[in-house]
């Protein structure tokens, strides 16, 4: 028989537990997974200085973080539920909107455009008037679409004609031009533009004709979410943590670069990259992050009407035919700032 004073034990002993269990469930962290645009290097230092550094667990937060590579394609990626958010250029991530996938920027960390196309000197490209007739390396999946409205911009059809360019499909490097099979390529300021000259060409070799010089720079790596996960104020709290936690990784990566290359060199599990190339690459990509004039991540509005006008230039085939509408929202930067 149970006497009053032993079921008086059990009940508290049940609330007791109860208790820590529903603290238990409120401190857990909420899972996130995040979808890099390329593999592990620099250009992602902030996301996993913000996981090494533990702002992400302070946040509340069990973050995820999937590199990328030639076949991947952060869109699909999460489109298929494979991805909470997604690392993406705006052309990208626009094309895809149109097509059916419900992309939204919640935040924008790179503000300046790091993209270029580099020309051996010696192919006699001087200006972008003498690229008629040439070949020129143009990366895929999502990459070539700034590339196709500048070259619709200048009038050249890139249908291989003589009266245009031939694009050739470059693959991620850069012996196209090494191998003279391409009079330009597409480079990066902070990869590719250097993995010619730790090749042994000389920058006076070399012509580089830089998007933002020509005035067909369009947003190039932002977070990007589905709509279905701002519906709700949990969904909007949770991006809002992860947002504001990335940006405290990105300013102590850019505060700190030496120890931001160590955390990316620890997190290479390829073993590709190297410390003097990582330090470099680091030290371009805090060029491209400035704040938008409010602060990390900010998305000007501006900077996305220059991008969706470079994008509906394109008078044969354009990148979008419309302009988009629910693409971008402040909710989640504003909450994650404070605002």
């Amino acid at each position: 028989m149970v006497t009053r004073e032993a079921m008086m034990k059990r009940l508290l002993l049940a609330g007791v537990v109860a208790a820590f269990g529903w603290t238990a469930a409120a401190q857990a962290a909420d899972k996130l997974t995040l979808q890099l645009k390329w593999v592990t290097q620099a250009q992602f230092a902030g996301y996993y200085v913000a996981q090494a550094k533990g702002f992400y667990d302070k946040a509340g937060l069990d973050v995820t973080i999937r590199p990328g590579g030639p076949d991947i394609n952060p869109s699909q990626v999460i489109a298929g539920g494979g991805a909470d958010v997604i690392i993406d250029w705006m052309p990208s991530a626009l094309a895809a909107r149109e097509k059916g996938v419900p992309l939204v920027n919640i935040a924008q960390v790179f503000n300046h455009s790091g993209l270029e196309l580099t020309c051996r000197k010696d192919s006699g490209v001087a200006t972008p008037a003498d690229f008629k007739g040439h070949t020129l390396g143009v990366w895929f999946s999502g990459n070539e679409y700034p590339f196709l409205s500048w070259m619709s911009k200048l009038g050249l059809p890139t249908d291989g004609s003589p009266s245009g360019v031939k694009v050739l499909k470059q693959g991620f490097n850069v012996d196209p031009l090494l191998q003279k099979q391409a009079a330009c390529i597409s480079t990066m300021t902070y990869n590719e533009y250097w993995q010619l000259i730790e090749a042994g060409m000389r920058p006076d070799q070399l012509v580089v004709f830089k998007y933002e010089d020509q005035g067909v720079a369009t947003l190039e790596d932002g977070l990007y979410t589905s709509e279905a996960k701002l519906k709700d104020a949990a969904g909007v709290d949770k991006l809002a943590r992860f947002v504001k936690a990335s940006m405290q990784g990105w300013q102590y990566a850019i505060d700190h670069q030496d120890e931001a290359v160590k955390i990316v060199l620890d997190n290479d599990t390829t073993g590709a990259q190297k410390a003097g190339h990582q330090t470099g690459m680091m030290a371009e990509i805090a060029k491209l992050i400035t704040g938008g004039g409010k602060g990390l991540g900010y998305l000007d509005e501006a900077a996305y009407a220059r991008t969706v006008d470079v994008l509906l230039a394109g008078k044969s085939d354009p990148v979008i035919t419309r302009k988009p509408e629910g693409a971008w929202t402040h909710i989640v930067w504003d909450k994650a700032s404070g605002g």
